[in-house]
């Protein structure tokens, strides 16, 4: 087993989804780009990078997506503007996202599937390990589950996946690990994976969530896999080939998170995530916890 001899610098975030289900409003706008109380969704996901000390930010982008890029870059106009009225606060507000990392941009061509986004990443990333950051998922910065992973991946190797534990019912909803204990609490021994299940053929109720420190043999891997379930070329069925083989690259923990995700992949759980978000601003929740209680009250 090898262990990597420089820390991770590189994140990669896959973000050339075309965002249906919350169609029309991402007819034009990429679904990365909502909001969540004052700043879009993929924000938070760079945000979490460079806190876990991943300042190399690649998003692999598809056709549309031109405001990701805008967002990260400069806007000269806008910041002349807001200072000269000498809006000091919301100037530091908008240089904040294109001062965040250094971004990078390569377009998936056409929509194979995550491993096929990731696989797009290869001459980015070359030989070093890297994490993988999806968009929909949105981890609370006090839970710090990305340098947990990279500290873990140092320590023991091949590759590190982020498991939650859901209700069994919805497990057909993600790709669903086979594992066992380690030393470590909170780690476990991937030895299988499956993407989507059946209902009632899971391995487990260890759910895979949207954060991977992965090692760079990945990347031959995914070359040699098939399009899966979908059609597409899942990221799952390339680590369950190096979790079952660890010579290809492995081996693959999981770190079994416990701490606070929201979820913008799906409507309720997205609108979910904005009110608990404000709830806890201190220029909004006084007063939105208020109204909540009293709409509440009134709807009984």
């Amino acid at each position: 087993m090898s262990v990597p001899s420089r820390p991770i610098t590189k994140a990669v975030i896959p973000a050339a989804g075309l965002g249906t289900r919350f169609l029309p409003a991402t007819k034009a706008t990429p679904k990365e780009m909502l909001p969540v109380v004052d700043k879009p969704a993929i924000q938070y996901v760079v945000e979490e990078a460079v806190s876990a000390g991943l300042h190399d930010v690649l998003m692999v982008t598809g056709r549309n997506k031109r405001a990701l890029e805008d967002h990260f870059d400069r806007n000269h106009e806008l910041e002349q503007v807001l200072r000269a009225k000498g809006d000091h606060d919301r100037l530091a507000r908008v240089r904040e996202s294109s001062d965040l990392a250094t971004m990078h941009y390569v377009r998936q061509g056409d929509p194979l599937g995550l491993g096929h986004a990731v696989l797009c990443a290869a001459g980015h990333v070359g030989d070093e390990p890297f994490a993988v950051l999806l968009g929909d998922d949105l981890v609370d910065p006090r839970d710090p589950l990305l340098a947990r992973m990279a500290r873990l991946q140092a320590e023991r190797g091949g590759s590190v996946i982020a498991l939650m534990e859901i209700d069994p019912a919805q497990t057909h909803l993600y790709g669903c690990a086979a594992a066992v204990p380690t030393t470590d609490d909170d780690t476990v021994r991937i030895l299988d994976l499956v993407e989507k299940p059946e209902p009632g053929s899971a391995p487990s109720n260890l759910a895979v969530i949207g954060r991977y420190v992965l090692d760079p043999a990945v990347f031959e891997v995914l070359k040699k896999t098939e399009p899966g379930r979908g059609g597409e070329i899942q990221l799952t069925d390339a680590l369950q080939r190096m979790a079952t083989d660890p010579s290809l690259g492995g081996p693959v923990h999981g770190i079994v998170f416990r701490g606070r995700r929201y979820d913008t992949g799906d409507r309720a759980a997205y609108l979910q995530a904005v009110i608990r978000l404000a709830c806890e601003r201190e220029d909004l929740g006084p007063g939105l916890r208020r109204w909540l209680h009293d709409f509440v009250a009134a709807d009984r």
